[in-house]
Parts: C-alpha cells; structure tokens; sequence
C-alpha cells in the first residue's frame, strides 16, 4: 500500500482545483473563469500550505460573537478534512493547517481506506473541499483562528466510529467497526458526520450578524448538502442490491436522534421502495441542530458533557458544552 505524505495531499488538493478551473474555462469562456477563480482561490488556498486568504471583508464592528461561532464550526471542519484525507490518501492535514489559538491535539486512528476506484474518486473530491473549508474558516478568523483540537476517528476497540457503531446497535460489545476497511463501512461512517454537519451550518445561520459572514457559511452549508447527498445516494444505490443498508443507516439515523434529544428530527434513506436522499421537514427545509446537539453526537453522549467521541479533549474555543438531553 502506498504512504502519502502530507504534501502530496497538499498537491492532490491543488490538482483537484486544477481540474475545476479548466472546466470553468471550457464551460462559459474567460469571463466565467476568472470569475470562478477569484472565488477557488479565495475558498482553496495554494498548493503550499500555506492558509489562503479569504475574499469577504467585515466592517469595523465587534466581530467576537461571529468568530466564536466561525471557531465552533472550524472544529467540525477540522474533524471531517481529516477523516476524508485519511481515508482518501492515508495522512491527514499539513502542520500548516492545524495550529492556532487553545491546546493542539492529534489524531488517532486515521488509515487509507480500502475502497473502489469510483469511491476512492469521491472521497478525494470531499477530501479536497474540506480541507479547503479548513483554510478558509482560518484564514477568516485570522490571529483568533483555534488549533485543531484532539480527533478520533479510529475504528478499532478504543475507536469513535466502533463507539457510535455500537451505540446504534450495528455492532455488539467486544467487535469493532472499522470505517476503513470497505465501501459500504466508509460510507455508514460518512453518512454519520455529513448529516450532522449540515444541521450544524443550519442552526448556526441565525447566530451569525455580519452579512460576509452569513454568506460565507451558507457556502459551507451547500458545499456539505452536496456531500451529505452523494452519500446518502451511493447509500441508497446499496441498498437497493444490499437490504440491510436500509436499516443500518436508519439504526445510525436513531442513535443521532437518541443523542441530540427531542424533536425526532433526524430521517434514514427510505426503503427499497421509496427514497429519502434530502432529510426535510414538511416544507422541504433541511433540519437544524444547535451547537449543544451538535456536540452531543461529536461527543456521543446524550448528558451535557465537554469531551468524549470524537473529540476526547474536546473541542476548542468558546462553544465546548453540548446539551443535556437525558
């Protein structure tokens, strides 16, 4: 099995933007890829490393509640650009990407993943936009940026994806889930965290005050609808040939609800008969989650708790306790 090293994640990344603006330019002429450039390279960064500089500007005003909840959703980001960088290339985030304000953590358990030609292009795609997520939110925060707090995404026994896995039942005590080491694995532990950092972009919308902001983040939150529905398709294409796909992502669907509390809010994939790739209420609007619900799936504790789950330190900056829903 090969080893890549960080920086050739760094140039799968840039290559990855490569390839988008050379379909900008043969799609709609120079106009619409300059256009699409200026906005790549304010969202993407370089293929050094280095942390790119985002296109908004804030006004003069106080910009402290925007970035404690900006700082809330890098932890979230930092979380998934790893889990896709292990699984796309086995290494995660460059050291570039990672410090900042609060204790830097590591990451435990990240591995290649065994996966098919057609998924591994995948998670290479999801892998490249997180990352650039990474770099955007820390570029927009600037000085008061958080360092990457410490990530587990293992599947062995001591393992965050074995612990959510047992906890929707898809595992008995004693075996373990390892979210590397198939298609359909990667794709449960996929559905798992893209769902949740949906609902997370939603509630935190009315959070934020300032305008570049708000637009900034409604960006994330459809770059990650787009993720959340490509997993939930490739899901349901699954199931249609593997029945019990159906009810493993509706057995992780209940263990979501169980942790985030009442409303029953959160929605499987369907049946072998009818579909549910968008999870919506009954005006078609995706669900929202608060911070509080939010951690408590990250942390896979249903108690107001700080830590545990996937952030067994748990997260940095301002917004740490989840909510009580015992």
């Amino acid at each position: 099995m090969t080893d890549f090293s960080s920086h050739q994640v760094v140039d799968a990344i840039a290559a990855r933007r490569a390839e988008r603006r050379t379909f900008l330019r043969y799609a709609g002429g120079a106009a619409a890829a300059s256009g699409g450039l200026a906005l790549l390279s304010a969202c993407g960064g370089s293929n050094t490393g280095n942390t790119p500089a985002p296109s908004p500007s804030a006004s003069a005003t106080d910009l402290t509640g925007d970035f404690n909840v900006l700082n809330f959703a890098l932890n979230l980001e930092y979380l998934e650009a790893q889990f896709y960088s292990y699984a796309a290339y086995g290494t995660g985030l460059s050291a570039g990407l990672t410090g900042g304000v609060g204790t830097l953590g590591t990451v435990t358990g990240g591995q290649k993943a065994t996966l098919s030609d057609t998924v591994t292009k995948y998670a290479r795609e999801i892998a490249a936009d997180e990352a650039a997520h990474v770099g955007f939110l820390r570029a927009t925060i600037g000085s008061s940026a958080i360092a990457m707090p410490a990530i587990n995404i293992g599947g062995d026994a001591n393992g965050a994806f074995t612990a959510a896995a047992l906890a929707a039942g898809l595992i008995q005590q004693g075996q373990t889930f390892n979210p590397y080491a198939s298609d359909v694995n990667f794709l449960l532990a996929a559905f798992l965290l893209e769902d949740v950092g949906v609902s997370a972009y939603k509630g935190a919308a009315p959070l934020l005050q300032t305008k570049v902001y708000i637009e900034a983040a409604a960006g994330i939150l459809a770059t990650e609808a787009y993720h959340a529905g490509l997993i939930r398709t490739l899901l349901y294409r699954q199931g249609v040939s593997t029945n019990t796909i159906f009810a493993q992502v509706q057995q992780l669907s209940d263990a979501r609800d169980s942790l985030d509390g009442v409303p029953d809010i959160d929605q499987g994939i369907g049946n072998a008969t009818t579909s549910n790739i968008v999870p919506t209420d009954s005006n078609g609007i995706v669900f929202s989650r608060s911070t509080g619900q939010v951690l408590n799936i990250a942390y896979l504790n249903k108690s107001q708790v700080k830590s545990g789950g996937f952030f067994p330190s748990g997260v940095n900056g301002t917004i740490f306790n989840s909510a009580s829903n015992g």
